[in-house]
């Protein structure tokens, strides 16, 4: 892919639950598709429910390609769920994409879940063992089946025993015959948000990944689901409670440095502040004499804004993304992977030849989009190009929900800096310590908040005993 260079998020969730029984769920959960569709652009579906029967539509691709009006129009009914997938535990195909539905004796369920569970094997073999069938190879299905075993204990129960369960990290978006769940793993390694539906709508309530999603469906952001909450809607009450003892906050930093959008709000961070910050604190502890700053788009760009106002480096664009390319792009062969770079990343040429440049990108992975941007630079006429990172050196993978590469193709995994920028051939390179990360993410207003650095440090907020490749 011509962008496998970076990490990916594994999806996106979205849920709507509508006061008014004859509005049509199903347009506002498309909405919110498409602001979380920088989460995953290989699968996309949404589920509805009417009169106690949930109908859904799914299939391979963006959101876009697969709803249309007429498409919408078949899945009719007050409350549905969406998810948007890329892939990290199962295949990318149409038996993996969600959300998932059962349909049993006593009722029928539609789950979309982000995060990776850590005992998803365990699990899916004492299912199956108890006669219970899959359709599906992904982790998520096994949280569909475990919801349908324990429903006969009631709504509540059902919910809290298969989360109990479970290990890992998990952001649930559920629909049953009458209500909508939302539920946030007890480190709240996922984000999950509620927000209320008002102005032209007829009121209800709306569970988003982000809080960007919320507002283009026409909703207002509440707040976030605390780690450990299960949120219940339905005609009667929104109702919470927590399933877990109070547990060490760990949210993936990873959302505020790549994944999430920048006027997204999470845990009651500022994504776009966060970005800002971390190049703030990179021009304090990495200044170097330059002509000018840029960000690789998108994610370098508020932190090459920072570092210019902490250095007093003027800030240009020089490199320019071309919007047309996404995900999906196929690189024909490994021999022309890291080609593809020059189809994804143009310079300026007038706005760098003859200068020094500070190049600012949010995180190096295996080193090929870094290696053909000084190419491309130094290609361009600039003098210099140094490199300045967002993120300390990823040398770990992660378990609880990002596709990362096998350690060994880590490019940080058994190199130094200094021996990274060679290989880039860069004129120097530094990355932003692990405190200056933290620093970025902990203003006043959330100085308690915690957060996961594992695949920085190889420390994970809950013990991780995993039996598929994280790659």
């Amino acid at each position: 892919m011509i962008n496998d260079d970076k990490l990916h998020e594994e999806c996106g969730v979205f849920g709507v639950f509508c006061n008014d029984p004859e509005q049509d769920a199903a347009p506002l959960v498309y909405y919110g598709l498409f602001s979380l569709q920088h989460r995953g652009q290989e699968s996309a579906g949404i589920a509805t429910v009417k009169d106690k029967v949930i109908e859904m539509r799914k299939g391979m691709g963006l959101v876009g390609d697969i709803f249309d009006p007429e498409t919408l129009s078949q899945i009719k009914g007050p409350a549905a769920v969406g998810h948007v997938r890329y892939s990290t535990v199962g295949s990318s195909n149409l038996e993996n994409a969600q959300p998932f539905v059962s349909r049993f004796k006593l009722g029928s369920i539609a789950v979309a879940h982000n995060g990776t569970l850590t005992n998803a094997d365990v699990v899916r073999e004492l299912l199956e063992d108890a006669g219970i069938g899959f359709t599906s190879s992904s982790d998520s299905e096994v949280i569909v089946n475990l919801i349908a075993k324990n429903y006969k204990k009631g709504l509540e129960k059902a919910f809290t025993d298969t989360i109990q369960f479970i290990k890992g990290s998990y952001a649930l978006v559920i629909l049953t015959d009458d209500a909508l769940v939302g539920a946030r793993d007890p480190n709240g390694i996922r984000p999950l948000c509620l927000g209320r539906l008002g102005g032209e709508q007829a009121g209800g309530w709306i569970l988003s990944s982000e809080s960007c999603a919320i507002e283009a469906a026409g909703g207002v952001f509440v707040r976030d689901i605390d780690p450990g909450e299960v949120v219940i809607i339905n005609h009667d009450q929104v109702f919470s409670f927590s399933f877990s003892e109070k547990t060490r906050r760990a949210v993936c930093s990873f959302e505020y440095i790549y994944f999430a959008r920048p006027d997204s709000v999470i845990d009651g961070i500022d994504v776009y502040s966060s970005r800002i910050r971390a190049g703030e604190i990179l021009g304090m502890e990495s200044a170097v004499a330059a002509d000018l700053v840029i960000g690789v788009p998108d994610s370098g760009i508020p932190a090459a804004i920072g570092y210019g106002r902490a250095t007093g480096t003027p800030f240009g664009m020089g490199i320019v993304k071309n919007k047309y390319i996404g995900r999906t792009f196929i690189a024909p062969g490994q021999s022309v992977r890291e080609r593809a770079v020059f189809l994804k990343h143009f310079v300026i040429r007038s706005e760098v030849n003859g200068k020094r440049i500070v190049l600012i990108d949010d995180s190096i992975v295996r080193g090929t989009t870094s290696r053909r941007l000084v190419s491309l630079l130094k290609g361009a006429g600039a003098k210099e190009v140094h490199i300045r990172i967002c993120c300390p050196p990823v040398r770990f993978p992660c378990y609880f929900g990002i596709d990362t590469p096998h350690r060994k193709d880590l490019i940080s995994n058994a190199s130094s800096a200094d021996e990274v920028c060679k290989s880039l051939g860069a004129d120097s390179l530094t990355f932003i310590t692990v405190n200056g990360l933290l620093e970025s993410l902990m203003p006043a207003a959330a100085a308690d908040s915690g957060f996961c650095l594992g695949c920085f440090t190889g420390e994970y907020p809950i013990p991780v005993q995993y039996t598929h490749s994280p790659a």
